[in-house]
């Protein structure tokens, strides 16, 4: 399983989303100096009912703590967009 999957299982698991959206932005950081560990970059966009009444910064928290030790195994950088879905009607 490559870290997109991983990450993504991760927060599928945790966050039960509606939609979930992970992209892979580490070959625009090539040569950074925070890419030469070998962490990643990465954009997550995330709807999940899990995050209704949270403040942008708890829904950030939760992905944090979905993702675990990623933070410092696989990730150097992570762009996190966490919306609650929309109401209809």
């Amino acid at each position: 399983m490559n870290r997109v999957e991983r990450i993504r299982a991760a927060l599928q698991q945790a966050l039960d989303p509606e939609l979930l959206e992970v992209e892979d932005d580490s070959h625009r950081h090539a040569g950074h100096e925070g890419a030469r560990d070998g962490r990643g970059h990465f954009n997550v966009h995330v709807v999940s009912a899990a995050f209704e009444g949270k403040l942008p910064l708890a829904r950030h928290r939760a992905v944090y703590a979905a993702l675990g030790s990623m933070m410092d195994t696989d990730i150097h950088a992570l762009s996190i967009r966490a919306e609650v879905p929309a109401k209809n009607g």
